[in-house]
């Protein structure tokens, strides 16, 4: 054999012990980097009442740009045991882990829908309600004083609101109730604290969606929120669900709590703050 072949076979072989090394390295190493990068959970934002998935627009918008899958199912505002009912049976429709997130009364609904759903791994709650079982949002919304939503705590109905009678059939059951809109006068003091020009509450007051009666009365089932993880925003310039009320159901709950300047929906105002929430309560699950 010639000097220079022997030396061929040579180099040929150094080349493949070191690459046979290198694939070792890079495998052994391959598991441990993608144990550490887990699927990012799906958001899912549940409107309130007198709003609809829309609100959450510019949430969304950055939740998408940050690389999380992003739902934001409709609230019927019939009920909230049949809103909780349809939530709790999309839920059941996601794949992998979820960080559940409710404005308003849609902190209602994501309360009971959750209740023994393990993909649940964190409740959410954007200048929102968190009853405890038996609690209804009429109740809590009186609990403390700050709310403008009357300036009559007799009248039968809240000063801010308007009602309008409705009666449906349901298989053989005929519903009576009260569909509840807010007043367009009412609506950007209550909603955002003036945050928005009056044309750009003029816009979101016209596409309000109503809530019956019943659903603002209706009581709390077990809570989700005693099981999960949960993370509140309390909103000090919030003029429907009173700040003290918002500090109150987070301590009650053990909830991580950020305070801040923002109205009643701060998921329209202050789209970053809501964010970075969500994001804080997505980290601590991975």
């Amino acid at each position: 054999m010639s000097k220079r072949r022997t030396l061929r076979i040579a180099v040929l072989g150094a080349i493949g012990v070191a690459l046979a090394a290198g694939a070792t390295t890079l495998s052994s190493a391959a598991p441990s980097s993608l144990a550490g990068s887990a699927p990012k959970p799906t958001v899912v934002l549940v409107n309130g009442a007198w709003s609809e998935p829309a609100s959450f627009s510019g949430v969304i918008r950055k939740l998408q740009k940050d690389g999380y899958p992003v739902v934001a199912p409709p609230t019927a505002l019939r009920g909230l045991s049949s809103d909780s009912a349809y939530l709790s049976a999309y839920l059941k429709t996601i794949e992998g882990p979820v960080v559940l997130v409710g404005q308003s009364y849609g902190g209602s609904v994501i309360t009971n829908a959750a209740t023994g759903n393990s993909k649940v791994k964190a409740l959410v709650y954007i200048s929102a309600f968190a009853p405890d079982k038996g609690e209804s949002a009429v109740e809590l919304t009186a609990k403390f004083p700050g709310s403008h939503i009357t300036d009559d705590p007799k009248a039968p109905l809240p000063t801010a609101l308007s009602a309008v009678p409705f009666t449906s059939t349901d298989g053989t059951d005929v519903i009576n109730g009260l569909d509840l809109y807010t007043k367009p006068n009412h609506y950007r003091d209550l909603f955002l604290s003036n945050r928005l020009s009056r044309k750009e509450s003029a816009v979101l007051a016209a596409e309000q969606h109503p809530i019956t009666l019943k659903a603002l009365q209706d009581r709390s089932d077990e809570p989700a929120w005693k099981t999960i993880p949960s993370w509140f925003l309390v909103s000090k310039q919030d003029h429907l669900i009173p700040a003290a009320t918002e500090r109150f159901m987070a301590t009650r709950a053990h909830g991580h709590i950020t305070v801040a300047d923002t109205p009643h929906a701060a998921q329209v105002t202050d789209p970053g703050i809501v964010t970075r929430l969500i994001e804080q309560a997505a980290h601590a699950t991975r």
